[in-house]
């Protein structure tokens, strides 16, 4: 009985040495991970403490050399508010006719798609807030 009781003993010990071995590896595996949480910590600090960068401004857009399409901006310069086609024609005191309003629209729209005006909403155009 006694020698079972040794044997049991040494098979108790081993395993305990192996559960120690594999607690000090848990330990240290432990630890490097708890670095890796606290370098990632640290580089997220340092991430979210940088300046935004700056979106290049786009370029300006380039107004049409007809002196229409200058009339027209500097109507838009001088209001304070958004504009239809024909309050356009009426500030260039142009007779109002469809035909001059249809223009005039034209001229607005391709003031749009050319990024100097917006359309605010269907027929307002307005100059684009910065």
């Amino acid at each position: 009985m006694l020698v079972r009781l040794e044997e049991r003993e040494r098979e108790v010990t081993a395993q305990a040495e192996a559960t120690r071995e594999q607690i000090a590896q848990l330990a240290a595996l432990l630890d490097d991970l708890g670095r890796a949480a606290e370098e990632i910590r640290v580089t997220r600090k340092t991430l979210l403490e940088l300046p935004d960068p700056q979106s290049p401004a786009p370029p300006a857009a380039k107004l049409p050399d007809h002196p229409a399409y200058q009339q027209t901006t500097a109507v838009f310069a001088a209001a304070d508010a958004p504009l239809r086609a024909r309050q356009v024609c009426e500030a260039m005191d142009l007779k109002i006719t469809p035909n001059n309003i249809n223009n005039t629209r034209l001229k607005l729209k391709r003031l749009t798609k050319r990024g100097i005006l917006i359309e605010t909403e269907q027929g307002l155009f307005t100059h684009p807030r910065p």
